[in-house]
């Protein structure tokens, strides 16, 4: 009985003249379908109704981006803005809560650390859409740099640091950093410094569209550096 007041209470938040006995009757075939229910089994339109009316409540009462909204609002006064930006005063949240519901909008605190909160009478669903349509516009516009590896080593014939230029060059173009790795085998390692030109070969190579963004660097076996689009 409880659940059936409650659910009467907010019966301005779905379409009017829904017919919830073959709401229920629909619910009722695609359960038996599954064995869950009898096809004979009754159907109680205020039960299917309050249903609803719970499910719709929990959903219009949840918070958008940590935002209260609705019933969340507890506060003893709030400065309610309404639809339209106008200011409509201070007054509590009860109050402002039926404002909301009698323009058929929700109430969504915008400002809780304001003195009073400050509350604006929204489209819940319009809201969320445009909130999720800013965030996937966000994501396209931030561009993804990758950190792609070129490999050298002491001995590298001028014809093969020209060729992984040339992929290096690609890379970058595209926009991502390349690091290039100059590795040394064996005995090399001893002369680990006196092939520093190599790097610095191949650097001068891409100078006309990259930049040395980290210098020379031994890490291990290996001798690094790091190259970005020239700005």
């Amino acid at each position: 009985m409880v659940l059936i007041v409650v659910g009467r209470n907010f019966r301005c938040f779905v379409p009017g003249g829904t017919d919830w006995q073959q709401v229920g009757k629909t619910i009722v075939f695609l359960l038996s379908e599954f064995g869950l229910v009898g096809h004979n089994a009754s159907v109680d339109s205020d039960a299917v109704y309050t249903f609803f009316m719970v499910l719709i409540q929990v959903w219009r009462c949840t918070t958008i981006s940590n935002l209260m909204i609705n019933e969340q609002i507890r506060d003893k006064e709030v400065r309610l803005i309404g639809s339209k930006g106008e200011q409509l005063g201070i007054m509590s949240a009860k109050e402002a809560m039926f404002k909301a519901q009698d323009a058929g909008l929700d109430l969504v605190k915008i400002a809780p650390m304001a003195k009073p909160p400050v509350c604006k009478i929204i489209d819940y669903g319009k809201y969320k859409y445009e909130m999720a349509r800013k965030e996937k516009e966000a994501r396209k516009k931030q561009k993804t740099i990758d950190v792609k590896e070129v490999r050298l080593s002491p001995n590298i014939e001028a014809n093969d640091i020209k060729t992984k230029a040339t992929a290096a060059r690609k890379f970058i173009t595209k926009g991502d950093k390349v690091k290039v790795t100059l590795r040394f085998r064996g005995r090399e390692i001893a002369h680990m410094h006196a092939s520093k030109h190599v790097l610095e070969d191949f650097a001068e190579l891409l100078s006309d569209i990259a930049v040395v963004e980290k210098g020379m660097k031994v890490e291990g076996r290996s001798m690094t550096m790091f190259l970005a689009e020239k700005r």
